[in-house]
């Protein structure tokens, strides 16, 4: 019994039972706090990235953080959280412990916060047993731990590789049946496939649902049953992670890039499974109990990441049954620095990215709101915001109206939320948004209703006009009798074409029946500020207006008709008299040629705006699949039917790299580096030429020598068979001479008198 102190007022046997209470006391703590040497830190987290706060704010940052975990479905009691202090600072040191109760659960919260957003913030979750791990490792410097390998270096390749061609052609792609081919577009419509080692590109895993190219053309995208999948690089192909991205999402039917191809939404018709239990580790590793239900997914293309997954808006009940998904249901801004949401009738929703949290924490209430459109930006708003700068993000939305409040058509800035301008309307039954594609202009086209009619049904249209450079964003309205279907901006430019109907059959569906349109030119008049009419056209059966890339040409098309399929090339400023064109506006503008595809579905231009494509799809049941190329003049250049018809898809280029001054200097050295053009159009005429005539020589050399071939088996048999060829001779011809006869023909006879 080891020797204890005397205690006065005790005996020793009460001292003895006093003893031994304090151990057994200290036994039950003991055993209550042991570390368990087996189980380890596997259920131990540490968080870095946390705010800094003192005293006062340590109980309001612990309970945001609980409300984070709890809402992220990663939540942990108060007593679980240890926050290391710094007594010298009087705050916390940036990081926290987190305790959960077993390693699965410390597992998924791992999965659900790292990366999470907290505020302006990103926090980063790791493994409490991985840094004691790592932090111990036995290793010298430049060496690796016991078992692990090298991994090696692999070089992304060049991302705009084909943008380096020496012909400066775009490229193309066709999808037909399952087979997927990449072209380039060489003169005059010469094709010639894009190859990789000497081989044609190919990709058999392209073709099983539909392909998209990105907004720059950087990825080709193919959807798959299981999710998407990004190719890039100089052979569309490599190592996954590197030149492959995927992104699993099963059912997925829509994708939509942001602009400057950082984001990436899919939407898939059914929701998503709770894949906790999945035996499929991409599912249990992209998605947690939280995103179950949602069918749209928010990635991070570069990081192949998760940013936010939410559900779908309940379809809405039509007079024709319900409505299909609004795509894009989601829209990015710019400069990707936001997307938003429309909440028909209650409000806009706009998330800042990567973190995916709303702007101020709340949604801009806007009720009756209906759609918005964000206003593109130019390459000047681009510079100056790089510089610091530029103005904010802004979108155009309307309201419909509403008991005494008339309709209303308003501009907000983000992230400020200010009204930058705003318009009354009245017997408003739709509104459509067309931005100038530099955001120099809006045109809201409203379409109206009789004052008193029972039906809201669209009878006319105004155009509201903003011009949005200019100070308080002034408003023009150009009223129409007729119905407007089609609106387009000129790219680059100040001109508009709209296509109008007054004819009674439009809109009904006849078959048979031929419907006119209207179409008519605008341009800005720089003297008076107005919009003033160019050019009408009458009587056109022409429903679609595609313009040039670079604007001045547009074309005419009749797409959706079982009867017409006219297209129409037309230049806006075809010079045929400069004094004329400045006294009558619009008397450049003329019809360069006409032609026709049976059967089109689908239209469009060439990044460069040298080049258009008609083509003719199966999936629209086109009775002749197939496409056709013309140049901007009208002229057909190709003309290909195929079975089983697709898709055609240009590939989009970049906005050029080149100053406005080095782009000046080009134009005025045009007339020097055109004489370069003209000896190379010379060059692969002549080439063309050539390779055919070579073609032919050995065409006909094969043909001769499989005749030689078969003539001499054919006399060997016949040796064989002892039956000698015999040789005919014509006694009659026998002495024949060759006789050469040469005839004069007088063509023309002049009599001249010579007066001496």
């Amino acid at each position: 019994m080891s020797e204890i102190e005397k205690i006065d007022g005790f005996t020793e046997e009460e001292q003895l039972d006093f003893e031994a209470e304090l151990q057994e006391g200290y036994a039950e703590i003991e055993d209550k706090y042991a570390v368990d040497t087996q189980q380890g830190f596997e259920n131990v987290l540490v968080m870095d990235n946390i705010p800094i706060v003192d005293d006062s704010k340590k109980q309001k940052l612990v309970d945001r953080l609980r409300q984070l975990f709890a809402k992220a479905g990663a939540p942990i009691e108060e007593e679980n959280i240890s926050m290391p202090w710094d007594d010298k600072a009087a705050t916390n040191k940036g990081f926290i412990f987190l305790t959960y109760p077993d390693a699965q659960q410390a597992e998924n919260a791992l999965r659900a916060l790292d990366g999470a957003s907290f505020g302006k913030s990103t926090l980063y979750v790791n493994r409490f047993g991985d840094i004691e791990r790592y932090a111990n490792l036995p290793v010298g410097e430049g060496e690796l731990p016991t078992g692990w390998r090298e991994k090696p270096y692999v070089e992304k390749d060049h991302l705009r590789s084909w943008l380096g061609d020496s012909a400066g052609r775009d490229q193309y792609l066709t999808f037909r049946d399952q087979d997927v081919s990449i072209w380039w577009n060489g003169r005059n419509g010469n094709a010639e496939p894009v190859k990789v080692d000497g081989k044609p590109l190919k990709n058999n895993k392209w073709g099983e649902l539909y392909l998209q190219w990105s907004p720059l053309g950087t990825y080709l995208s193919s959807l798959h049953r299981v999710g998407v999948a990004l190719w890039s690089g100089p052979k569309l192909d490599g190592p996954i992670g590197v030149n492959v991205l995927r992104f699993t999402h099963p059912g997925v039917r829509l994708i939509q890039f942001s602009p400057c191809e950082n984001y990436l939404v899919t939407w898939s018709e059914e929701p998503l499974d709770n894949f906790e239990n999945h035996p499929n580790a991409a599912l249990r590793e992209t998605f947690g109990p939280e995103d179950e239900g949602n069918q749209f997914v928010i990635w991070d293309i570069k990081s192949q990441r998760v940013l936010r997954t939410f559900p779908a808006d309940k379809p809405i009940q039509g007079e024709d049954g319900p409505q299909q998904v609004a795509w894009p249901s989601f829209k990015w801004s710019p400069d990707d620095a936001y997307i938003a949401k429309c909440n028909v009738g209650t409000g806009i929703a706009v998330y800042e990215l990567p973190g995916m949290g709303l702007l101020d924490k709340k949604s801009i209430k806007i009720e009756g709101v209906q759609n918005f459109e964000w206003c593109p930006m130019s390459e000047k708003d681009f510079a100056a915001r790089k510089a610091g700068k530029g103005k904010e993000c802004s979108f155009v939305y309307w309201t419909p109206e509403a008991q005494n409040q008339p309709a209303r058509v308003s501009i907000m800035s983000i992230p400020s939320r200010n009204i930058l301008r705003a318009k009354n309307l009245f017997n408003v039954t739709d509104c459509k948004f067309y931005w100038q594609n530099q955001g120099d202009y809006l045109c809201v086209k409203v379409d109206r209703h009789a004052r008193k009619a029972k039906s809201k049904k669209a009878t006319f249209c105004n155009l509201e006009l903003f011009r949005v450079r200019e100070k308080d964003h002034p408003v023009e309205v150009i009223e129409f009798k007729d119905y407007v279907p089609q609106f387009a901006w000129e790219p680059q430019g100040s001109r508009f074409a709209i296509v109008s109907s007054n004819d009674p059959n439009y809109g009904q569906g006849i078959p048979g029946v031929v419907v006119k349109y209207n179409i008519d030119f605008y341009q800005l008049d720089q003297k008076k500020g107005d919009f003033i009419p160019i050019k009408h056209l009458d009587s056109k059966i022409a429903n679609t207006l595609v313009w040039s890339p670079r604007g001045r040409h547009i074309v005419l098309a009749t797409i959706g008709s079982s009867q017409k399929f006219d297209v129409e090339f037309w230049d806006l400023d075809f010079v045929v008299d400069e004094r004329r064109e400045t006294s009558e506006p619009g008397a450049n503008v003329t019809m360069l040629a006409s032609g026709e595809h049976y059967g089109i579905t689908d239209i469009a231009w060439d990044p460069s705006g040298r080049y258009l494509t008609t083509h003719a799809s199966a999936w629209r049941s086109s009775p002749e699949p197939g496409f056709c190329i013309w140049d901007f003049k009208g002229q057909q250049l190709v003309h290909q039917p195929m079975d089983k018809f697709k898709q055609f898809l240009w590939r989009p280029r970049p906005p050029t790299l080149l100053s406005k001054d080095q782009i000046k200097k080009v134009r005025k050295e045009l007339k020097e580096y055109s004489r370069t053009f003209d000896e190379e159009d010379a060059a692969e005429e002549n080439r063309g030429s050539a390779e055919k005539l070579a073609q032919r020589q050995r065409d006909i050399s094969e043909w001769n020598a499989w005749r030689a071939r078969n003539n001499k088996k054919l006399d060997e048999r016949r040796a064989q068979l002892g039956k000698e060829k015999k040789v005919v001779v014509n006694q009659d011809h026998k002495d024949d001479e060759k006789v050469e006869e040469i005839v004069e023909e007088l063509i023309d006879e002049t009599e001249e008198v010579v007066v001496g």
